[in-house]
């Protein structure tokens, strides 16, 4: 695989090339505007992308496994099938954002954005979730296995069917969130 510098990365980006078989773990983008991108399918593992703005960014597919994306602007972004095992999503906007069947095992979102969000299928198990805003957010049949999601606000979400063994919901904020279905062993904070 081709390694390349991050200007030589952005250049690529910005004249709409193609990034295929380009090295990208580890790449730093950090603060960039990648607005409306392409990177799906790319391997993104350890990538920097903190306060990147990819809003409406098309991720699906891409491994992004440890990946540092702290305050990142993920808006209408597609991390469809996206694989994001121990990244660091904290305080970061995913508000509509289409995560379906995405793998985010253990993964940082403290005190992000998951407004409207679609988490259908994802696997949340171990995820850090404390203070994330979930309102009216999908999560149908996710696995939340031993999720940490304590004072969140999941207002309005749907969560029926998703495995919810061993979480803890302690003082989050669950009115009219559906749980029709949910497995709710061991789960802790829920009436």
């Amino acid at each position: 695989m081709i390694q390349l510098s991050r200007e030589e990365v952005l250049d690529k980006i910005r004249s709409g090339q193609s990034l295929a078989g380009i090295n990208m773990t580890e790449v730093d983008l950090s603060y960039e505007s990648l607005k409306g991108v392409d990177l799906s399918g790319l391997d993104l593992r350890e990538a920097h992308l903190q306060n990147c703005n990819l809003e409406g960014a098309n991720l699906s597919g891409s491994n992004l496994e440890n990946a540092f994306l702290f305050g990142a602007n993920l808006h209408k972004a597609n991390l469809s099938g996206a694989l994001l095992s121990e990244a660091n999503l904290q305080d970061s906007n995913l508000d509509q954002a289409v995560l379906v069947k995405a793998t985010l095992i253990h993964t940082s979102l403290f005190g992000s954005s998951l407004e409207k969000a679609d988490l259908t299928d994802a696997d949340l198990s171990r995820a850090r979730m404390k203070r994330a805003n979930l309102r009216h957010a999908t999560l149908r049949r996710a696995n939340l296995q031993n999720v940490h999601i304590e004072r969140a606000d999941l207002t309005g979400a749907t969560l029926a069917g998703a495995d919810l063994t061993n979480a803890n919901f302690t003082n989050a904020e669950i009115g009219q969130a559906d749980f029709a279905d949910a497995i709710r062993e061991g789960t802790i904070g829920l009436p």
